[in-house]
């Protein structure tokens, strides 16, 4: 299974506003599912079940650092990563993520603090031509609003380059196993 970086899928919600952004990425993955219809809510569930273990570490590590300075953590939200507990509807919050909004064939989320803005997009592509394999892109924007900010996404953004692809990857396995009759 290939992980490519690519662009902000013009199909994107968040394409609209690309000019406004600070930092855009994004990583796009064949999904080979069948006759399977995937849902948002599949989708959404096999992201939020799909962090690496060293990934939860480091999130760990970066809550108890950013506590210090009164940034959100996430901690004081519903934390239940069990799968049927995820209903992924608008205005719901999983650690630091809020589902902002809610299509089809994506779901935004991200969280908005004092220092910046930020929002994930899960966009699944289904192919129109059978010979073609569907798509799931994980596209992420950041919108600084102030030196904080920009000082604060420094450090995460080479860890984060890391573990979008990786989990993208967990991801496309899920849904391709689920996918099997």
């Amino acid at each position: 299974m290939k992980i490519k970086k690519t662009e902000l899928p013009a199909k994107s919600v968040l394409s609209g506003e690309k000019s406004f952004f600070d930092y855009t990425d994004s990583f796009r993955g064949d999904v080979l599912n069948g006759e399977r219809n995937i849902s948002t809510a599949d989708i959404g569930r096999a992201f939020f079940t799909s962090t690496p273990q060293w990934g939860k570490k480091m999130f760990d590590f970066r809550n108890r650092i950013v506590k210090i300075f009164g940034l959100k953590t996430g901690k004081e939200r519903n934390e239940s990563l069990r799968p049927e507990d995820l209903h992924l509807e608008i205005g719901e919050q999983v650690g630091i993520f809020t589902i902002f909004d809610k299509t089809d064939h994506e779901i935004i989320l991200g969280e908005n603090d004092k220092h910046l803005d930020f929002r994930v997009s899960l966009l699944y592509d289904k192919a129109k031509h059978s010979t073609e394999a569907d798509s799931l892109t994980i596209s992420t924007t950041v919108k600084y609003h102030n030196r904080m900010g920009k000082l604060y996404f420094l450090p995460v953004r080479p860890f984060h380059r890391l573990i979008v692809p990786v989990m993208l990857k967990k991801m496309i396995a899920k849904l391709e196993y689920r996918s099997e009759p």
